[in-house]
């Protein structure tokens, strides 16, 4: 008998079935980008190069991936809980194995785009689905330790999002959700500490300070006779000692070394320890919030931007989000959020300085998501936390659409280039498709990408002429190119330093092409019923 040993992982019906997204380009919308100058009162900075892109996610965490593998410092994404619910922007209630391969595929593109020191939170409902049977949390901590690995699970924040359970529950009301975090590596993943602000009463040469007691409950495991002593005042010689059944929170060498340095108070027979600010500037974040908004906050802070509180059934307040930043991310880091919703997560890493990326494929995108982040921008949103991190205005983002599929079918059923691609389009597709970096020379029309200091990449829909080689090859001289064409003439085994490819021919199974959309059905063999396609198809 072999013992052959195999890994943990979690399995469903339709694991194995993948798809191959087509990397798409991403098409700038200049009428809805949008940028204002910043107010030079304002105490945070504001970002400019940020991104809200229209789409589906799948697709544009794949057109994402050449450019930001790496670089993303912070992930949030708040995706369909899979309750059975019937949502307005989603359809909430996928059979529980589509839910997982849905989930599965988006969390390995946002796992690469991590920086190897960025954490990912994702936001997951407590409450069983409308049949009865267990949410998908459990399920989907498995998969995360699958895809991101078990020894970079950072923590669970459970967050209170209402103050009480429904009166219509025949079960144990929920009132929390909860969010699980993950490292790309938690070796080198960066967790801050938490900012605050105190009112000192006091000052001396060393700072402004606070005085605070130092005595603790002497019982059971903290009953330490090592920490009963005697206390002097060296000003007055008075003797202080713990009360009856106390102790100091401090050991005798410490507290030696506290006289020494004047940080103990007498007064009033009692003795202080000095709190100095420049001590007290952070504390360590909890995994508990209590009081970081709700549903109905959250509901509220939308109404309050001219939006109806109905529009979406779960949305999440600002604090939620601030907080998560604060403990993920710095000004000047850039946060990615592939669920936006109503955009609150980029509202809010907007007023924090972060820089952001907000994907949303429903039509709120122009309905909440883009006149929201105007309104952040203008300093006309002055709810949620606008007041706490000191935001008045400015900034600004551009807006992207995916583009159209590449290939398309004509009426002969031949895969041909989509005649809404230009010749930049095409240049640009090329280079991502072939995994080249777009990046046109000025001077030289051939140079449109590159993948390496000498290596390019040049794309025509020319036929391409001896003559043309015979003049390139001398021009690139010790460099490399790859020539995407419609056809070509002559020996191109006689410029060693060029290489040809036809297209479409070229690209064709490098992935799937026509997909609008991805909502990953699960059956036995997939169809291509089983996604939708470019009206082209």
């Amino acid at each position: 008998m072999t013992n052959k040993l195999t890994r943990l992982e979690l399995t469903w019906p339709g694991k194995e079935n993948r798809f191959n997204p087509e990397p798409r380009i991403l098409v700038e919308d200049k009428e809805k980008s949008y940028s204002k100058e910043a107010s030079p009162d304002s105490k945070v900075e504001p970002t400019f190069d940020n991104m809200l892109i229209h789409g589906d996610n799948l697709l544009a965490l794949k057109a994402l991936e050449q450019d930001y593998t790496g670089k993303i410092k912070c992930i949030y994404i708040d995706p369909p809980y899979n309750t059975g619910n019937a949502f307005t922007t989603y359809e909430d209630g996928l059979e529980h194995s589509i839910w997982l391969s849905l989930i599965r595929d988006r969390l390995e593109l946002l796992q690469k785009l991590l920086s190897d020191d960025g954490l990912i939170a994702i936001q997951i409902d407590h409450s069983p689905n409308n049949n009865g049977n267990s949410p998908e949390l459990g399920y989907l901590q498995v998969l995360c330790d699958e895809i991101f690995g078990r020894r970079n699970y950072i923590t669970n924040i459970v967050w209170k999002k209402k103050g009480n359970a429904s009166n219509t529950t025949t079960t144990i009301g929920t009132i929390t959700e909860s969010i699980f975090v993950y490292a790309k590596d938690k070796r080198k993943a960066i967790i801050y500490k938490e900012e605050f602000e105190k009112t000192y009463k006091y000052e001396d040469e060393k700072g402004q300070y606070n005085l605070e007691t130092f005595i603790k409950t002497d019982q059971g495991a903290y009953n330490r006779e090592t920490m009963k002593f005697d206390i002097v005042d060296p000003n007055t010689g008075d003797v202080y000692s713990p009360p009856f059944g106390k102790r100091w929170t401090y050991g005798k060498q410490t507290i030696d070394e506290m006289l020494k340095y004047d940080m103990l108070v007498f007064e009033k027979g009692r003795v202080y320890a000095k709190k100095y600010k420049a001590d007290e500037t952070t504390k360590l974040f909890k995994n508990l919030l209590l009081e970081h908004g709700s549903l109905k906050s959250a509901k509220a802070e939308l109404e309050a931007l001219g939006f109806s509180r109905e529009s979406f059934e779960t949305p999440k307040p600002e604090s939620l989000i601030r907080e998560i930043l604060s403990m993920f991310s710095k000004p000047g880091d850039l946060v990615l959020d592939s669920f936006l919703g109503s955009g609150t997560t980029c509202a809010v890493a907007h007023k924090m300085g972060r820089r952001w990326i907000g994907i949303e494929m429903g039509d709120h995108c122009y309905t909440h998501c883009l006149p929201r982040l105007k309104k952040v921008i203008n300093g006309e949103d002055t709810g949620g936390v606008t007041k706490s991190t000191g935001w008045l205005c400015g900034g600004g983002f551009k807006f992207y659409e995916l583009a159209s599929s590449l290939i398309i079918k004509d009426k002969h059923g031949q895969q041909i280039i989509s005649d809404k691609y230009n010749a930049d389009m095409l240049a640009e597709a090329m280079c991502k498709i072939l995994g080249y970096h777009y990046k046109p020379d000025p001077e030289k029309y051939w140079k449109q990408g590159y993948s390496s200091e000498k290596n390019f990449i040049y794309t025509t829909t020319n036929n391409i002429q001896e003559a043309s080689l015979a003049s390139l090859s001398k021009e690139i001289g010790d460099d490399n190119l790859l020539i995407c064409c419609s056809a070509f003439m002559g020996n191109t085994k006689a410029y060693p330093n060029i290489t040809i490819k036809k297209i479409p021919s070229a690209i064709l199974k490098k992935c799937e092409w026509g997909a609008v959309s991805y909502p990953l059905p699960v059956r036995e063999d997939f169809s291509d019923e089983d996604f939708e396609f470019d009206e082209e198809e």
